[in-house]
């Protein structure tokens, strides 16, 4: 057997074509949770609000995009994958042009929504479309391309961001998405496979009564007790305990109706998809969570310009743009048992070197004042008056 069959078949012209147009699509998405962090301070001061509050304009984002997930395999199956990525794309750049206009702080998170319903629906979307034209014996390898906008978005978002905040209008930041959109459209046409629509089954009604408003409530409820600091209280228990309550009423409702669930919780019986799934959960929130972190500290506690703070976070991205594709290879040499194991230890080891960061650690491998010029308490006070 020669080397090339025993790794799995290259991957074909057709098939980068269409992970490239899949790739624009979700670079987009990806880059808009990113891109947002940076302008924390600014769109804070521009809504006269506190970063407790302007912290829903992230978590809307990202709670819309989680709750629309799991409608991606129906709607793929009854509309065609193909159609509804290009209607994904669609609803994610009109969201964007309102987020760009928009004139208070409930019609920006009401805006992101809109933005979020979008881009949950472009990655799983463009992982099925891009995975059905590979086959399984190219998977990892078509998931590392999948994985190019997790790697570039925290590489180049804080950076297009800190650009924009400090050049531009911090609108710009919505608006940037257009032109992407526009021409990741354009290529869809063109490109992506035609998908037929196939005879789905019914739309599960009860799991869509009960799961996204679960996780809607669940979320909500999470991110009050986060503002206010403690569990008590109508705001932060009553949505906390509804939404668990009616993601609980979905698990027994779900595992009755196998997969024609809206989310097939049989799969959860194969230990290896538990596990996998498990890991994912758990390295997303340490993920997310210091790309909303690191921001706010660059910019409140060391009072750094966007733009410098978005340099300031480029090695995170510099890193995973070195492991994605040595770890698509590798898991389709040696399978994922070896792989995941080592990439959770090391980012166990970096995660565990930015608990240690305090008001005055100094950045490796430069000092602040080479970034900007100026000591941290100057900077800070050119940021209050900008």
């Amino acid at each position: 057997m020669e080397a090339g069959e025993q790794h799995g078949p290259a991957l074909t012209r057709e098939i980068l074509v269409v992970g490239g147009v899949i790739v624009l699509g979700a670079i987009m998405s990806i880059l808009d949770a990113t891109i947002v962090n940076v302008a924390v301070p600014t769109l804070g001061r521009r809504f006269h609000a506190t970063i407790s509050s302007i912290q829903w304009v992230m978590a809307a984002y990202l709670l819309a995009f989680a709750t629309v997930i799991p409608l991606s395999g129906w709607l793929s199956r009854r509309f065609g994958a193909t159609r509804v990525w290009i209607a994904a794309l669609i609803v994610f750049m009109a969201g964007s042009v309102l987020a760009g206009v928009s004139w208070s702080l409930g019609t920006l998170v009401l805006f992101r929504v809109v933005q979020g319903v979008g881009g949950g629906l472009i990655m799983p979307v463009g992982q099925a479309i891009l995975a059905q034209a590979a086959g399984p014996k190219r998977m990892g390898r078509v998931m590392s391309i999948v994985g190019i906008p997790m790697l570039l978005a925290p590489v180049f978002g804080p950076v297009i961001g800190g650009v924009l905040v400090d050049e531009a209008s911090w609108r710009w930041i919505f608006f940037i998405n257009l032109p992407v959109g526009a021409l990741a459209f354009l290529l869809a046409l063109r490109l992506l496979p035609a998908a037929a629509p196939q005879r789905a089954e019914r739309l599960d009604l009860l799991g869509l009564a009960l799961l996204p408003p679960g996780l809607a409530l669940s979320v909500y409820g999470l991110a009050e007790i986060g503002r206010d600091g403690r569990i008590a209280g109508l705001t932060t228990l009553v949505p906390l305990v509804a939404g668990l309550a009616l993601v609980g009423l979905f698990v027994p409702h779900a595992l009755r109706r196998g997969p024609g669930a809206l989310l097939d919780l049989t799969l959860f019986r194969s230990r290896g998809f538990a596990t996998a799934s498990l890991t994912t959960l758990l390295l997303g929130i340490a993920l997310f969570g210091s790309l909303i972190l690191l921001p706010l500290y660059y910019q409140l506690v060391r009072g750094e310009s966007a733009l410098a703070t978005g340099l300031l976070l480029m090695p995170q991205g510099l890193g995973a743009a070195v492991a994605m594709p040595l770890a698509g290879w590798l898991t389709d040499r040696n399978g994922a048992r070896a792989v995941i194991p080592a990439g959770i230890v090391l980012a166990l080891a970096g995660t565990v070197g930015l608990t240690q960061v305090g008001a005055s650690t100094s950045y490796a491998p430069m000092q602040p004042k080479t970034l900007t010029g100026r000591p941290p308490a100057e900077r800070r006070s050119r940021a209050a008056t900008r």
